[in-house]
C-alpha cells in the first residue's frame, strides 16, 4: 500500500490551517494562513478604514498598535513619501472619515527625521482642513512630540494661512471640540494678535479680547460671519432668527440649540445648507414636517443629491450616505431619541447618491463573479460605523453589479449560496440580504469551487472578506490556480479588504491577484481597470457608466 505522503505535503492542495509549503505565508488571527500585505499597503488600509471598534479577531488596541507601527516603519523608509500619501488619502475624500490621516500625520510630525516633521507640518493645513480636524491633531500630536518652536509656527500658519472670511467661518462654526478651543490654541502657538487687520481682528474676538458686537455689520467686510453669529445668539424671536440665517448665510452649529426644534429655522438653513449637513439632519428635518410631499424643501433635498457635480464637490462619501439611508429608512436615530416617518422620495435620493459618490466608472465588460464573505467575523463593526463589515461588503459588490452586465453574487462562510442582488435592487433591499446571516467558519477559497462545480465562465472573482480565512482544505490561491488549470481562463482574483488588518488571501507575487480596500472610493474604478486585461467574452467599455 503506497503511503499518503502527499496528503499531509503538497504545494497544491494544502488546508486553510497549514501554509503552503515555500510560501511566505503568515498565521492570520483566526488560526489560518495567509500572505502578509507590505507597509504601504497597510498604511493605505489604516488611512482609509481605520482600526475604530478593532476587528472580530483583534481589539482596538491591537490594530491600532499595530497600524501605527506599520506607519511608523513607513516614515522611517520614507518619510515624505508617506505624508503625500496620506495628503493625497485625505483630500481625496477617500476615506469616510479623516480621523485616521489626522493621526498619521500627528505621528509624522512627531517623527525624529527633521525632513518627515518638515513635510508634516507644511501638510497640515491640506489634511485638517477644518477646526475640528486641527483640534484633534493637536489631541493627537502632544503623544508624540513637545510643543517646540516648528509646532508652534505650524499652528499658527493654519490660521493666518485662512483668508479673513473663511476663518471667520471657521471660527465661529468650529469653536470647541474634545475639550479644546481656538482661545487655547492661540495662545500654545504664542501668536501675536493685533487689531488692526481683519484676520487680527477675527482671532482677537476668538482669544477674547474683542467684543463681537463692536465688528462692522457691513455685508462686504470679511468678518460677516463673526457679526452675524453674535447677532443670531441674541434673537429673540423664530421670525428674527430665520430671518438672519437667510440674511448671513448661518450655519447650523452657529444657532443657539433652543432655535434647533423650529420647522421654520431648518427651513431658512436649508436654503444654503451645505450636502454633508443635509444627510446628516434629515430625520430632524422630516421630524419638523419639513419634508412633506410636494414642499419645496423635499423637492431641494431631493434635487441636491440628485446632482452629481454637487456631491462629488461635497466629497459627500458613499459610507456616510449609506449610514444616513440606514439612519433614515430607519425612522429613528441610533439612540432612538428622535423618530420620524421616512419620506420615499428621499430614500430614493439617498439611495441613487449613494452611487454618484463613487463618480463615472468605465466597466471591464467581463465576467464577474463576486464573494461576499458572510462568516461570524464579518458581524463586526465596519471602520468604527454602525455597519457591519458584512453590510459594507453587500453594498461595494452592489456597486459592481450596477455597472457590469455579467455578474454572479454568492455569500460564502463554510458554505457557499447565491445572493439574489441585481442592478434593480435597492440599496436597503441588498443590505438586509446578508445583514443578519452571519454563520461559520471562512473558506475564501469557496467562490472558485463554486464556479468550477457549475462551470461558470469567470474572468474575475472579486472576494470582498477581511481574509480571515481558515476552514477550507485548500487555500484560495491554489482553488484559482486550478480554476485557469481546469477552464483555460486566464481568471484574476481581486480580495477587497473590509478590515485594517495586515493580511490578504491575495499571492504578492502573482500578477493575476490584485489587493483592494473596502469604503476606499477609488476601488470601483481600479477594479475595473484590472479586469479589462483579463480574457474574457466581449470587448470591453470605453466610456464611463454615470451610477
Amino acid at each position: 500500500m503506497t503511503a499518503p505522503y502527499a496528503v499531509h505535503f503538497s504545494t497544491r492542495q494544502t488546508p486553510q490551517c497549514q501554509p503552503i509549503p515555500g510560501s511566505v505565508q503568515v498565521p492570520n488571527s483566526a488560526g489560518g494562513y495567509a500572505f502578509a500585505v507590505d507597509d504601504w499597503t497597510r498604511l493605505d488600509r489604516f488611512l482609509v478604514l481605520g482600526s475604530e471598534g478593532g476587528s472580530y479577531y483583534a481589539d482596538e488596541q491591537k490594530l491600532t498598535i499595530e497600524n501605527a507601527r506599520a506607519v511608523q516603519r513607513c516614515l522611517a523608509a520614507d518619510g515624505t513619501r508617506a505624508v503625500r500619501r496620506i495628503v493625497e488619502i485625505s483630500e481625496s475624500g477617500r476615506a469616510p472619515k479623516n480621523d485616521s490621516a489626522v493621526f498619521v500625520l500627528a505621528i509624522a510630525a512627531g517623527a525624529s527625521d527633521p525632513a518627515t516633521q518638515a513635510a508634516a507640518l507644511a501638510a497640515l493645513p491640506r489634511v485638517c482642513r477644518i477646526g475640528t480636524h486641527l483640534f484633534q491633531f493637536v489631541q493627537y500630536v502632544r503623544a508624540f512630540r513637545g510643543w517646540g518652536r516648528a509646532l508652534r509656527r505650524a499652528i499658527g500658519a493654519w490660521y493666518t494661512g485662512h483668508g479673513p472670511r473663511e476663518l471667520a467661518y471657521q471660527l465661529c462654526k468650529y469653536q470647541q471640540r474634545g475639550g479644546w478651543s481656538h482661545r487655547d490654541l492661540l495662545r500654545l502657538a504664542h501668536l501675536r494678535i493685533g487689531r488692526g487687520l481683519p484676520t487680527e481682528r477675527a482671532l482677537a474676538w476668538a482669544a477674547g479680547k474683542l467684543d463681537g458686537t463692536a465688528l462692522p455689520a457691513s455685508a462686504d467686510d470679511p468678518l460677516e460671519p463673526i457679526h452675524a453669529f453674535e447677532r443670531v445668539k441674541r434673537a429673540t424671536t423664530v421670525a428674527e432668527v430665520a430671518r438672519l440665517i437667510r440674511e448671513y448665510g448661518v450655519v447650523r452649529e452657529c444657532v443657539p440649540t433652543r432655535w434647533l426644534g423650529e420647522a421654520e429655522v431648518w427651513e431658512s438653513l436649508l436654503e444654503r445648507m451645505p450636502l454633508g449637513a443635509m444627510v446628516r439632519n434629515l430625520g430632524t428635518m422630516t421630524r419638523l414636517g419639513l419634508l412633506t410631499p410636494g414642499s419645496a424643501a423635499l423637492r431641494s433635498v431631493t434635487e441636491s443629491l440628485a446632482d452629481p457635480q454637487r456631491v462629488r464637490r461635497a466629497r459627500l462619501h458613499p459610507v456616510v450616505v449609506l449610514l444616513a439611508l440606514r439612519t433614515y429608512a430607519a425612522g429613528r436615530g441610533e439612540r432612538g431619541r428622535q423618530v420620524w416617518s421616512p419620506a420615499p422620495q428621499v430614500i430614493d435620493a439617498l439611495d441613487r447618491a449613494f452611487y454618484l459618490a463613487f463618480g463615472g466608472i468605465v466597466p471591464a465588460g467581463k465576467r464577474w463573479l463576486l464573494g461576499v464573505d458572510v462568516s461570524g467575523s464579518m458581524g463586526c463593526a465596519a471602520g468604527g460605523t454602525p455597519l457591519s463589515c458584512c453590510e459594507a461588503a453587500t453594498a461595494m459588490a452592489l456597486v459592481t453589479v450596477r455597472v457590469e452586465p455579467e455578474c454572479t453574487v454568492c455569500a460564502f462562510a463554510d458554505g457557499m449560496r447565491p445572493l439574489p442582488i441585481n442592478r434593480h435592487m435597492r440599496l436597503g433591499d441588498a443590505l438586509r440580504l446578508t445583514r443578519d446571516v452571519n454563520f461559520g467558519g471562512t473558506d475564501c477559497a469557496l467562490p472558485m469551487f463554486y464556479a468550477l462545480e457549475r462551470g461558470l465562465a469567470v474572468d474575475a472573482f472579486v472576494v470582498l472578506t477581511d481574509s480571515e480565512t481558515w476552514a477550507g482544505h485548500v487555500h484560495p490561491v491554489q482553488a484559482l490556480r486550478r480554476y485557469r488549470e481546469r477552464t483555460g481562463i486566464g481568471a484574476c482574483l481581486i480580495v477587497v479588504a473590509m478590515a485594517s488588518n495586515g493580511f490578504s488571501i491575495a499571492d504578492p507575487n502573482d500578477a493575476g491577484m490584485m489587493d483592494v480596500i473596502g469604503f476606499d472610493t477609488a476601488v470601483p474604478q481600479l477594479m475595473s481597470d484590472f479586469v479589462r486585461d483579463t480574457p474574457g467574452a466581449g470587448p470591453p467599455a470605453d466610456e464611463p457608466l454615470i451610477l
